[in-house]
């Protein structure tokens, strides 16, 4: 080997360990605390408005560039969060400790690490999609909503695409239910209904 690629080797190697040393400085600068959720911000997912909404609410914030994404449910996290591409980002998540949040208005300081979150499903609570999933810092909190509420306790990993269908489902029934509430308060009489049904 001659000196010239000795010497071209050598520098490489330095260039790149030069280059992961800045990489991991630049991870390191990156804020990965909660942010707060602000009146205009949009879901990611729906684009709705997130705290037009009630319930938990939820953001990720990537490692590698800082970049954060918000959303107006636990169910649009974990929509997006499914998805095969989005699977191996390196991301901090957060989700609303609601044993202490507001349901109406959760608030920024009952964020929790989304991984270590316990989540209730199967109840007849609403957020800003519908049947949501109820996410809790700890066991104990979720499994006393499932006491009182019905439904069934599952960790961040136990929720996959069938949880998500069910709510989807839970949803569908809801909004059918709701619309006939509506018709009827708005005077819409039983036949009507049925002739809508029918068409």
């Amino acid at each position: 080997m001659t000196m010239k690629k000795l010497f071209t080797l050598m520098f490489s190697a330095v260039l790149a360990l030069a280059l992961t040393g800045c990489q991991e400085q630049e991870r390191a600068d990156i804020n990965l605390d909660p942010v707060a959720i602000h009146s205009g911000d949009e879901c990611h997912v729906c684009g709705m408005i997130i705290m037009e909404w009630p319930g938990p609410k939820a953001e990720s914030i990537n490692k590698h560039n800082g970049e954060t994404l918000k959303f107006c449910s636990t169910t649009d996290l974990f929509a997006w969060w499914l998805q095969p591409e989005n699977k191996t980002l390196q991301a901090q998540i957060y989700v609303h400790d609601m044993s202490v949040a507001h349901w109406d208005q959760p608030q920024d300081e009952h964020l929790v690490d989304a991984r270590k979150a316990w989540y209730v499903t199967g109840t007849d609570l609403i957020g800003a999609m519908g049947p949501t999933l109820v996410s809790f810092a700890d066991q104990s909190a979720a499994q006393k909503l499932v006491d009182e509420k019905g439904g069934r306790v599952l960790t961040f990993d136990q929720v996959d695409i069938a949880v998500l269908q069910e709510i989807g489902q839970a949803g569908h029934e809801y909004a059918a239910s709701h619309g006939r509430e509506l018709r009827r308060a708005m005077g819409v009489d039983d036949e009507e209904e049925q002739d809508e049904e029918r068409d």
